[in-house]
């Protein structure tokens, strides 16, 4: 466990924690990112608890979460992820101390993986939150009230071919193939249909 007491490697465990810890919050119930989290940063505990680091700089760390939160359900949501990021960003760096304040870790290595883990972060996480929020492209309720055509002939079950895709349908009469519908209602993905007034 040597290794860990170099701050170098100590300051990449502590960011793929904090990494694999946001991205849990980004996309929770995977398990897999809980558990990783969990590992790097009990590695990373294990290093502050050893080395000298600088309290205030473990505070924006922590910090850095609450508007990361907001960052993943709020509108505005790029000025919660840049604070977030900017507070990780300085206390990550600033964690493992020398005399007290300088940075332990070596410039060019926190320049690196920070400035890699804020490109990641902005993007992943923009993107994220904008699939979240977005639309389904597929709106099933859409589908009530437009006109198709019965690809088979339709009673408790056959096919029809509305808003450019086949769907399964069913209807309360007798309905010949090549006739216009018209849908009524959806059960699931089911939709019941009925033959258009004007074909009658």
């Amino acid at each position: 466990m040597d290794f860990l007491l170099d701050p170098n490697i100590a300051y990449l465990i502590l960011l793929g924690g904090i990494l694999l810890g946001l991205m849990a919050i980004v996309t929770p119930g995977t398990g897999l990112f809980e558990v990783g989290s969990f590992f790097c940063l009990a590695l990373a505990g294990y290093a502050v608890y050893i080395l000298s680091f600088n309290w205030w700089a473990l505070l924006l760390i922590v910090l850095s979460f609450i508007p990361f939160v907001y960052a993943s359900q709020k509108p505005r949501r790029e000025i919660y992820l840049a604070l977030a990021i900017l507070l990780l960003l300085v206390g990550s760096v600033f964690l493992f101390a020398v005399d007290g304040w300088r940075p332990a870790v070596n410039p060019l290595v926190a320049f690196l993986a920070s400035g890699s883990l804020a490109v990641f972060l902005w993007i992943v996480v923009r993107k994220s939150a904008q699939a979240a929020s977005a639309r389904p492209v597929h709106d099933l309720d859409a589908l009530v009230g437009q006109a198709g055509e019965a690809r088979t002939s339709i009673k408790d079950d056959g096919s029809v071919y509305v808003g450019g895709e086949m769907w399964t349908a069913r209807s309360e009469g007798e309905i010949p193939s090549g006739s216009r519908v018209r849908v009524v209602r959806r059960e699931g993905f089911v939709l019941v249909v009925e033959k258009e007034k004007s074909n009658s």
